[in-house]
């Protein structure tokens, strides 16, 4: 199977399963660091910096980064489109049965049944990342200070990116 082909495949499957946004996807991600030379966990993270700091959806941004970063444009387009087709064909059977499906038990059951799956997804990625970046004090000092900052100040989350990449730069982290 080429280099593109295995792409598309590999994140066609997570967009078939990224329900609840794009950090849904990190332990997919993460997986795929573990089968397959494209990237390595430290520049996992690094990406998901990357991502989450550039415009756009976490796991798009994350796609075309991962696709890039193995086979050029060409690869970005393809992990790209292999990301979004399946939520775009999902989409399409959704907005084409909703109005006849809404109201019924089983699909009420079923998005309340997502909901604790979405989430303990999210949760697993953010113990995955805990794990590879708060390596030293410094990091999880920062950690805390922005946690804390984030629930007192209530700004808008651009400043803490603004923040945490001046004191990264600063303390080189």
């Amino acid at each position: 199977m080429g280099v593109y082909t295995l792409l598309f495949f590999e994140f066609f499957k997570i967009g078939l399963f990224a329900v609840g946004g794009g950090l849904v996807t990190v332990p997919f991600l993460f997986d795929l660091s573990t089968r397959y030379p494209w990237f390595d966990s430290e520049q996992l993270v690094n990406m998901i910096a990357v991502s989450e700091s550039s415009p756009g959806p976490l796991g798009v941004n994350m796609a075309t980064y991962a696709g890039f970063k193995t086979a050029g444009v060409f690869g970005a387009l393809t992990a790209t489109a292999g990301l979004v087709l399946p939520s775009l064909i999902i989409i399409i059977i959704i907005a084409a049965l909703l109005d006849k499906f809404r109201q019924t038990d089983v699909f009420q059951h079923l998005m309340y049944a997502v909901r604790p799956a979405v989430i303990a997804l999210i949760v697993n990625a953010g113990i995955e990342l805990g794990v590879l970046t708060l390596t030293n004090t410094a990091s999880a000092v920062l950690c805390i200070i922005f946690w804390g900052a984030v629930h007192y100040f209530k700004q808008h989350p651009i400043w803490y990116i603004i923040a945490g990449g001046i004191l990264g730069i600063l303390f080189e982290l």
